[in-house]
């Protein structure tokens, strides 16, 4: 990119489209603050009117990130319609969906190493994000037994971790993606595997 054209206002987010970038390319670890200045199109020195280093660089990548991934998922729960169970199903989908759109933010929030309690920002995104989902577990779960019933952040985790896995080894075009089945299918599978063992979803006769 040239080096000119950022104002004072804007390089702040040119740095962060920039890091987003090399994420996506090289992983949270695998770049540096000047190769992330040289892609906004601006001198190292630059950097650091908005960024310590390259850890507040990434904090705010994940920021950016929870706060699109609560968005995503709040309007794919929407408020618990049609069903719990749909709407559950629907927060999976909306988890697979984001981390291939956004696989820079992803990246930055899930393999970068960082506390969720970086920043009282970060943390509130963090548990925005995360609430969506065990909202989403506890609604469903009130149809289990109150003696069988799984405490609504157990149950959000088990999905939350499925979901994680099927984008690790099969949606993200590693080794592990020449996967025999589309990631969506191995996912609703999972999920659906998961919601029978619970009792919530009737066995195939």
């Amino acid at each position: 990119m040239p080096k000119r054209g950022y104002h004072h206002g804007n390089l702040r987010q040119a740095l962060v489209d920039a890091a987003l970038s090399l994420i996506t390319e090289k992983g949270p670890t695998g770049f540096t603050l000047s190769e992330a200045a040289k892609q906004a199109g601006v001198t190292p020195a630059a950097v650091y009117r908005h960024f310590e280093g390259r850890e507040q660089l990434i904090i705010e990548c994940a920021l950016q990130g929870h706060e699109i991934f609560g968005d995503l998922m709040d309007f794919a729960y929407k408020n618990g319609q049609p069903s719990a169970l749909a709407a559950f199903e629907a927060t999976g989908r909306a988890y697979l969906a984001f981390a291939r759109k956004y696989p820079g933010h992803y990246m930055a929030m899930f393999e970068s190493g960082l506390s969720r309690h970086a920043t009282p920002e970060l943390s509130r995104a963090v548990g925005r994000s995360r609430g969506v989902l065990e909202k989403a577990a506890e609604a469903l779960s009130q149809h289990i037994p109150e003696d069988r019933r799984p405490p609504a952040t157990m149950f959000s985790s088990h999905i939350w971790a499925m979901s994680h896995g099927v984008v690790e080894l099969f949606a993200r075009g590693n080794p592990g993606g020449n996967a025999p089945f589309p990631p969506e299918d191995l996912l609703e599978a999972g999920i659906g595997i998961y919601l029978r063992g619970l009792g919530l979803v009737a066995p195939d006769s």
